[in-house]
């Protein structure tokens, strides 16, 4: 399948690289991994794959669109990543992204296991992230659902030190992604038919550099 990202993404990855190569040698992502209680080795396969995972896009469903609007707005600030308009014929397909949604989401599941985190103060960060999400979270026209990127990881580092100081870098990872993928795009879900957008993906560009810095910064910062 056909995935589309562009330059300045491709750019931003390749930069992302070697900013974590730099932060592997100052031991930074190792303290970050330790805080969530994961090996190194395994936090930095984790980090590896979301990155590679996030040019992979897993269709769901196609739906009817809305005509496209004649100007289709660039979003400036609401996320790092940018897509390339495509040619719009009144349909999106709506697809699930591998690094920013399915990996995010196997990561806080095995987080909430392994910590032994409790099931209320967990649901609650989510509830509380999910609506920071949506609330900041903005439809762009012509191209999907984008949000500024320093709200999420900043909000669910409260949120864990508030909730559960003890283990607040696992509970600020798990309320920080899972709240930017149901409030940033599940619930955005339904205003995708009238964005004219010919793409549109769960956790992938637009959301998925805030999903993507949500759990390292909150996890440094918790």
């Amino acid at each position: 399948m056909k995935n589309y990202f562009s330059h300045p993404h491709l750019l931003f990855f390749i930069f992302l690289l070697v900013f974590l190569l730099i932060l592997i040698q100052v031991e930074i992502l190792t303290f970050a991994f330790e805080k969530l209680g994961l090996p190194p080795e395994l936090g930095l396969m984790v980090l590896l794959l979301s990155l590679l995972g996030s040019v992979i896009n897993l269709p769901v469903m196609r739906i009817k669109s809305d005509a496209p609007p004649q100007k289709s707005i660039q979003p400036t600030f609401w996320g790092l990543l940018k897509i390339p308009v495509q040619p719009f014929h009144n349909e999106t397909q709506i697809s699930v992204n591998v690094g920013g949604c399915l990996i995010p989401v196997a990561l806080s599941i095995y987080l909430f296991i392994h910590n032994y985190l409790e099931g209320y103060s967990t649901l609650l960060g989510i509830a509380i992230m999910t609506a920071i999400s949506y609330y900041f979270s903005r439809p762009v026209p012509g191209l999907g659902i984008g949000m500024p990127i320093l709200i999420a990881p900043i909000s669910a580092a409260f949120v864990g030190l508030l909730l559960n100081p003890e283990q607040s870098a696992a509970l600020a990872y798990i309320s920080g992604t899972m709240g930017v993928l149901i409030g940033a795009d599940l619930f955005h879900l339904k205003t995708i038919p009238k964005l004219g957008a010919p793409f549109a993906s769960i956790g992938g560009a637009g959301t998925f550099d805030g999903i993507f810095i949500t759990g390292i910064v909150a996890a440094l910062l918790a």
